[in-house]
């Protein structure tokens, strides 16, 4: 393997020596490299929906049918799409700290996919769906025999009866409260913290970096464009994270051992 391009502060070297605690915001820009489609993609089908006309809960409500099939083109688009380096490369930090977390704003599921262990979703994750009624969790083994029952139509929960919905974060629905209290909590004990692929302008996950910085953390924003915390951030990396990532865990392999 070539010596990795990316330069890396000695002041992060030395905080990442000794770090007990590390945490890594992900949003959007987490999944780019993995081809993660955006809300339109680019199938045209959908082009003429704005996003907040069919990702909220008066829409599903009034056209559950319209709403569960483009939550069910998005699925199944997202299924064929795979972890990238970055992805991967955070599952290898993982092994080096007694306490490392990943909070994504993403609700792909590549990041358990990958194998991250201690994943926080802020938003929800796409692959999950539940009853609107009941809150009871459908599997996706039950979902696809529910599906198939409905013919493109939204299913029915088993057990009550109730539409079932992604279980995903709506605009105008509130985060779900133990993930934002749990991300604060690690954000605020974190001793170094990665700002990694967000735009840093959706609260509440837009908040956490100062809450961490604020509390003492070595702030490291790694995105190719600068961002409002940029100038808030102790160290700013311009490159993708499928290619700092990678870089950034061959240099932790160097300075420590593997505790897990």
């Amino acid at each position: 393997m070539g010596k990795s391009l990316i330069k890396f502060s000695e002041k992060l070297i030395d905080r990442l020596k000794v770090a007990y605690n590390v945490v890594v915001l992900t949003g959007a820009g987490m999944s780019a490299a993995s081809g993660v489609p955006t809300f339109r993609g680019k199938d045209g089908l959908w082009n003429k929906f704005n996003p907040e006309e069919l990702a909220n809960i008066n829409a599903f409500l009034r056209n559950p049918d319209l709403v569960w099939e483009w939550y069910s083109w998005r699925r199944n688009l997202i299924k064929n799409v795979n972890p990238n380096l970055g992805h991967y490369a955070l599952v290898d930090m993982e092994q080096y700290f007694p306490e490392f977390a990943v909070i994504t704003q993403n609700v792909d599921n590549l990041h358990q996919q990958a194998g991250s262990k201690s994943v926080i979703e802020l938003h929800g994750n796409i692959m999950r769906n539940k009853c609107i009624d009941c809150g009871q969790y459908i599997s996706e083994e039950d979902l696809l025999k529910l599906e198939e029952e409905a013919e493109k139509k939204v299913p029915h929960c088993p057990q009550c009866g109730g539409l079932i919905r992604p279980d995903v974060v709506w605009f105008g629905e509130l985060l779900p409260q133990d993930a934002i209290e749990k991300a604060r909590e690690l954000s605020a004990a974190a001793e170094v913290f990665f700002s990694v692929g967000t735009s840093s302008q959706v609260e509440p996950a837009a908040s956490l970096p100062y809450l961490a910085k604020g509390n003492g953390a070595y702030l490291v924003e790694i995105n190719p464009e600068a961002t409002p915390l940029s100038s808030v951030a102790d160290e700013c990396l311009r490159e993708g994270v499928e290619k700092v990532l990678p870089a950034l865990s061959m240099e932790i392999e160097k300075i420590r051992k593997r505790i897990k």
